[in-house]
């Protein structure tokens, strides 16, 4: 399972209408998300519009392969662009910039679990 991070800028004037509209996310689209592998997926966002998803999926490509194919997805990223900076002409669920996880403390662990146990063998 990969773990990917991403951000976006949303505009600060639309923020109020922007967190909204994620209260009340149809129906279709959030079926649309979980069939098509965007699994544990959330949206932090700061007052300034600084916007970071998280999810978590087998392929980011393949999960954004599926929606692409979805007539939901379509009409959710034309009203979802006017309320971000900087997309240029891609849609918000693909113009985003990836963040590297540089950290997670599971991983962590296991690998201090396996260092530990290969002492002892």
């Amino acid at each position: 399972m990969n773990r990917v991070c991403f951000q976006l800028q949303v505009r600060p004037e639309r923020i109020e209408e922007y967190t909204a509209r994620h209260r009340a996310v149809w129906p279709d689209m959030l079926r649309a998300l979980h069939a098509t592998g965007w699994g544990n997926y959330s949206l932090f966002l700061r007052p300034d519009g600084l916007l970071i998803g998280y999810l978590e999926t087998e392929s980011l490509e393949l999960a954004q392969a599926g929606m692409a194919a979805t007539e939901v997805n379509a009409r959710w990223q034309r009203e979802m662009a006017e309320f971000f900076d900087d997309l240029g002409e891609a849609a918000p669920d693909t113009g985003f910039v990836q963040l590297e996880e540089v950290f997670h403390l599971e991983d962590q662990l296991l690998t201090l679990s396996e260092r530990s146990r290969e002492k002892t063998s």
